[in-house]
């Protein structure tokens, strides 16, 4: 319990940081509350991958590639909350989530800032960059997808943990229903001609990633 409660309370500090530099008129209690929301979000029930571990990993992430990012704060603070609604049983999360984040960061940032972060959230659906934004902010925004799916160039036992994970979220799903959806999904990833956008995850995760997907493919193939 000591593990997962310094890790709490690290990705807190970190949330504290970020919000922080973004505006001086939020009080650190009303920070406190923002993060306390988060952490019972991210930790209902029904998640198995889309949990405060998943935060964490990406927040790693960012920590490798944020001097790479011209607004590292906002993306940070998109991290956070691109899936703070999710419901496995619901097609509309990222839209969902993006509202709460607008909602509730809206008294404290900037109009820009939080219609950023909306705008942010809502790629996370498609993984797709809107190609009206700017070139600053398509790199931003790049970095932040390629984060996203960054697990699916994790190691074999890692990968396999995550697909487990999302099996567990899907439990209300019938075995030959979520094999078929999720064959679906898989297939829909490697038509790509590229799974990540930007060069640092390119040409660090796409060939593991595409076997990782490939190996999953063929264990649920036996099913």
């Amino acid at each position: 319990m000591k593990t997962v409660s310094y890790k709490h309370d690290e990705l807190g500090k970190c949330f504290t940081q970020h919000l922080s530099a973004m505006t001086s008129a939020i009080s650190p209690k009303q920070i406190d509350r923002l993060w306390q929301d988060i952490v019972t979000h991210y930790g209902e029930p029904q998640r198995a991958y889309h949990t405060l571990n998943h935060i964490e990993q990406l927040l790693v992430e960012f920590e490798s590639i944020k001097h790479h990012l011209s607004e590292p704060h906002i993306i940070a603070l998109a991290l956070y909350y691109h899936d703070v609604i999710y419901d496995p049983t619901c097609s509309d999360n990222e839209l969902r989530s993006a509202e709460f984040a607008t909602d509730t960061l809206s008294p404290y940032l900037s109009p820009e800032q939080y219609q950023q972060i909306h705008a942010l959230i809502m790629m996370t659906a498609n993984h797709q960059i809107d190609t009206l934004v700017a070139s600053d902010k398509y790199n931003d925004a790049a970095y932040l997808l390629d984060m996203d799916l960054s697990i699916l160039g994790a190691p074999w036992t890692a990968y396999e943990q995550y697909a487990k994970a999302i099996r567990q979220e899907y439990k209300h799903i019938a075995d030959d229903n979520y094999r078929d959806g999720r064959i679906a999904v898989l297939q829909g990833l490697l038509a790509h001609p590229k799974l990540y956008l930007t060069d640092h995850y390119y040409n660090q995760l796409e060939t593991q990633a595409r076997d990782n997907i490939k190996r999953e493919l063929t264990l649920l193939a036996a099913l």
